[in-house]
């Protein structure tokens, strides 16, 4: 049999009322083209029966059973493993990805010559309108962190996606380390990515079968991207600007205290706990975060002082601007606050990189001809 020119790649976990449905739906939407379907499983159900039996009917359909091996991110890599296509397709067996839009992936890969086409929720054409608020407030934090630590989480809307497709040669020789299920995150850290294009589409309701999302998966994510952090240095600036951050709020709150302590009201002295706070946060950013680009001339330091305070005002808008608006639907306050920092964060280590630990010259280029990077990765929207 000849090498098909695609390969879908369905990691599945107790599916079986799905998995027909989906090859029917795989079939009509791919009709015409060379393709296989991969399916990995990993069930404690009748769900690789199911398989075997589309198996027999279809050549096209590959059934890779495994034991004693679990997750949704390394059974994709075990498909890829085995996978004859040279572009590979991801997406869950649940029908929430819908196969419909597996054309739409195909023809980004072709018309943007991109490495990576990504179906998103976030871009416009696309919704996740089946998700409950909580599940909408979890996949935000996600998100976030993800940009916060991983600097080719940015390069598209949506990071988190479960749904998307590659040119298998941007996999050549690279080792795929995944933890968890977000397995789009670990091809985008460490493959060879020179672009990334992004497609509409609409997350639908699960057709059968539970949700997998438990805390042990959002456990994993966390060490997933704490490991995906030092998988590129730099991606340790994130690591590094975090770490200056918390070093401010202990100050901050030190000479708060110490002020009070010492008489003073707080409604006083708490302008100068935050001028102390974000000196020492600057300092630290310019020796340490960025070190690699640290000041050398007093006029240069004063320089980027005033653009530091600047951008962290605006940040500090920001917070408060979640803060109001998240208390206002119900959020308890200190919740609030929280998403308000991370959001103030995700801005203020963005802003800081493109605007204030920069030459003058690229400076003055991104706003001649709004360079998005001085890399040549780039993300596009189809």
């Amino acid at each position: 049999m000849d090498s098909p020119s695609i390969s879908v790649i369905v990691p599945t976990y107790n599916e079986r009322d799905n998995v027909r449905p989906l090859v029917d739906r795989m079939r009509r939407a791919l009709a015409g083209l060379d393709f296989e379907v991969v399916f990995v499983d990993d069930s404690e159900d009748e769900t690789h029966e199911v398989i075997a039996r589309l198996a027999k009917e279809d050549p096209r359909i590959r059934l890779v059973r495994r034991t004693g091996r679990r997750g949704l991110a390394t059974a994709v890599v075990d498909g890829v493993a085995v996978a004859r296509g040279g572009i590979c397709c991801v997406l869950d067996a649940d029908l929430q990805h819908p196969p419909e839009a597996l054309r739409l992936l195909l023809r980004a890969l072709e018309a943007t010559a991109a490495d990576v086409a990504v179906a998103s929720r976030y871009v416009p054409g696309g919704s996740y309108r089946t998700f409950t608020c909580g599940r909408r407030l979890a996949s935000w934090v996600a998100t976030m962190l993800a940009r916060l630590l991983i600097r080719r989480a940015r390069l598209i809307a949506d990071p988190m996606s479960g749904f998307f497709a590659f040119r298998r040669a941007i996999l050549d020789g690279i080792v795929l380390r995944p933890v968890g299920y977000k397995i789009l995150l670990e091809v985008l850290t460490r493959a060879r990515i020179r672009k990334v294009a992004e497609v509409p589409y609409a997350f639908d309701a699960r057709a059968g079968g539970r949700s997998k999302l438990t805390l042990r998966q959002n456990w994993e994510y966390l060490a997933h991207l704490a490991r995906l952090a030092r998988a590129h240095p730099e991606d340790l600036r994130a690591v590094r600007f975090a770490a200056v951050g918390g070093s401010g709020v202990v100050v901050n709150t030190g000479v708060l205290w110490g002020l009070v302590r010492g008489g003073l009201h707080y409604a006083e002295a708490g302008p100068i706990a935050i001028l102390a706070a974000t000196t020492w946060n600057f300092c630290w950013n310019d020796a340490f975060t960025w070190g690699d680009r640290r000041s050398r001339t007093a006029v240069e330091l004063g320089g980027r002082y005033v653009r530091y305070w600047a951008i962290t005002g605006l940040g500090s808008a920001l917070q408060y601007a979640v803060l109001l608006g998240l208390t206002a639907l119900g959020c308890p306050y200190l919740l609030a606050n929280l998403f308000g920092i991370g959001a103030a964060s995700v801005w203020n280590f963005g802003a800081l990189g493109r605007w204030t630990w920069t030459d003058s010259e690229e400076r003055i280029q991104r706003v001649l001809y709004g360079a998005a990077s001085a890399s040549n990765e780039q993300a596009v929207s189809v």
